[in-house]
């Protein structure tokens, strides 16, 4: 491999010449320029980032680290997330934890040895100890989609609870009573969220504790064929279900053409989280769309303005709204199913 003095030799110039025209620092002449360049592409010559990074205290690398890189919507936040950060010449190292807490410390040991100048996190539970942990090593850190207890950090989120109130409004007044939710893990900030707002909606419409159907699994497509199955053999058993994420009501879906029962005739099912309108021919799932490519947006430009010092003082919670999408999944009032 090239050395920047055999650049330099061949150019007929010194190795700080062959910097400056390198890194763009300083005036150099059109003709000298051009023999540097020259001399570069003849002899292949690649420079050393890393040392440069090391000189300069800053790698001009960024780590995410998502729950599951093969939703469409982690795929869209982080398609948001790169295009800011490509925007501002900073690369990005993506990580996908699949909601494991061995694997995000894994992941966030490699990244800090690794020096990157901050963190975008996808918190795999409440817990703060790895914001702490980024925190510690004075990098920059900014939480995605969830918070985290007992510290103060930059937090970009949606609306989980509004979302999910909409959501069991509108199966409300379709004539439901008998909603199940099916949930992620009681342990992750959006889950709780979620179930805080179904549990609002039920409360408004003067539904008691007894009505509540909540089942905790996992944001899989598994967990939700798992959980269906499970409201299925409920009693009461529900004519509506309500599912966390996609992935969830993809499952749900599934497990209900296999129980032989028909959306919405037999059963109604909205979910949270839209699909991309490339992915979709006919859309037909009633959800709560979250503005996933602004998340990453947003959460990157976030980070950005922390690693450059000229965020606000105060941590700063960014949280973006929903939208419900009622579409033929829920849409038909309850008097009219079949029994």
């Amino acid at each position: 491999m090239a050395t920047i003095r055999e650049v330099a030799e061949l150019a007929g110039v010194s190795p700080i010449t062959v910097s400056r025209v390198v890194n763009n620092t300083s005036y150099v002449s059109a003709g000298t320029r051009e023999r540097v360049e020259a001399a570069i592409a003849e002899l292949k010559y690649v420079p050393n980032l890393l040392a440069q990074s090391l000189r300069q205290k800053q790698t001009n690398t960024l780590a995410l680290l998502v729950t599951d890189i093969t939703n469409p919507f982690w795929t869209t936040v982080a398609r948001g997330a790169e295009d800011v950060a490509s925007e501002h010449g900073m690369n990005v190292i993506l990580c996908n934890t699949d909601e494991s807490e061995s694997k995000q410390n894994t992941y966030l040991n490699l990244v800090l040895q690794k020096q990157v100048d901050g963190v975008l996190l996808v918190p795999v539970n409440n817990r703060c100890e790895a914001v702490q942990h980024i925190q510690s090593q004075d990098v920059a850190v900014v939480v995605m989609d969830r918070k985290v207890t007992n510290t103060q950090v930059d937090v970009v989120r949606c609306d989980s609870e509004g979302g999910a109130y909409q959501l069991t409004q509108h199966l409300l007044e379709q004539g439901h009573r008998q909603i199940a939710l099916l949930n992620g893990a009681a342990n992750v900030f959006t889950a709780s969220d979620r179930a805080n707002g179904y549990r609002r909606a039920l409360a408004e419409a003067h539904l008691d504790a007894d009505a509540e159907q909540i089942y905790y699994g996992e944001f899989t497509l598994a967990s939700g064929y798992e959980m269906t199955q499970q409201a299925l053999n409920a009693d009461p058993r529900p004519t509506a279900l309500f599912a966390a994420n996609n992935f969830i009501a993809i499952g749900a879906l599934r497990a209900l053409r296999d129980a032989g029962l028909r959306v919405p005739e037999d059963m109604a099912v909205a979910g949270f989280d839209d699909l991309p309108e490339e992915l979709i021919v006919e859309p037909f799932l009633t959800v709560s769309a979250q503005p996933a490519y602004e998340m990453g947006q947003q959460a990157m430009a976030l980070l950005l303005s922390r690693i450059a010092g000229n965020a606000p003082e105060e941590f700063q919670e960014i949280v973006l709204p929903t939208e419900l999408r009622v579409r033929a999944s829920s849409n038909l009032k309850l008097e009219k199913y079949s029994q």
